[in-house]
């Protein structure tokens, strides 16, 4: 990784997060209940293309209500994977071929959550972008994080006083330490006031990020996607991966 200027980041006053819960409070129907400083994105913020959208995500909060209590994390790395409409085009994107079965929350409306499984077991977790019927998405590879980490480290099958970046270091690893699968998460609103599963923001200010070429991909491996909060333990990969910074206004 490149030396360039310090990272300027600006942390909002902590929200209050409980801990746990042993059950559901009687009408809990959003995780953002459990933050109650911050609040959800706007639709349009992802109907933008995906390397728009992807750069400015970092920061936010992913927040899953689960009955051990709501999980956060915060988002330190993504990659954007643009649509069959884009030119050239992106061989690495699942919709490079079009809509089918299996994509078809990427042609759907933006800020939903489009979950597939790789290895048989595993699962990663993408956010869909652009206006409905033009696809693209938004990979998340890295968290940190915020709350929940007890739970997390169960999910994950890891001794207790596991690190963070053990916990939510790579797209299936977060997955696997916030319950995301396939078959429960696929296709949900992501920006949805009574959804379990959320994208919110708290306020935390993000003034530089990393640019650098995908990773883990055969196809498109060269194209400048992949966006990181520079020197964040949390991010994923090689921490000599060169890149430039660019200033998020």
């Amino acid at each position: 990784m490149e030396k360039g200027p310090q990272v300027s980041r600006k942390r909002a006053e902590p929200a209050h997060i409980p801990s746990s819960f042993s059950t559901l409070p009687k009408g809990w129907d959003s995780a953002r209940a459990a933050l109650p400083r911050t609040r959800l994105l706007p639709r349009t913020f992802f109907e933008a293309p995906p390397d728009v959208a992807a750069p400015r995500l970092l920061g936010k909060l992913l927040v899953h209500q689960t009955e051990a209590g709501p999980l956060a994390g915060r988002i330190v790395e993504v990659e954007a994977y643009l649509g069959p409409h884009n030119h050239p085009s992106d061989p690495a994107a699942h919709a490079h071929r079009g809509p089918t079965a299996r994509n078809s929350v990427l042609f759907g409306p933006a800020g939903h959550a489009y979950v597939y499984a790789i290895y048989g077991r595993y699962f990663c977790i993408n956010i869909s972008c652009e206006i409905e019927g033009r696809a693209g998405c938004i990979l998340l590879r890295a968290l940190e994080p915020v709350s929940g980490m007890e739970p997390m480290t169960r999910n994950r099958n890891l001794p207790h006083g596991a690190t963070p970046r053990q916990l939510t270091s790579g797209p299936s690893r977060l997955c696997q330490a916030f319950g995301i699968t396939r078959q429960l998460h696929n296709g949900l609103d992501l920006l949805d006031p009574a959804s379990r599963l959320q994208v919110l923001d708290d306020g935390y200010e993000v003034s530089e990020v990393l640019v650098t070429t995908r990773i883990g991909i055969r196809h498109a491996a060269d194209r400048p996607l992949r966006f990181a909060l520079p020197g964040h333990d949390c991010v994923s990969g090689p921490k000599s991966l060169i890149g430039k910074r660019i200033l998020i206004r």
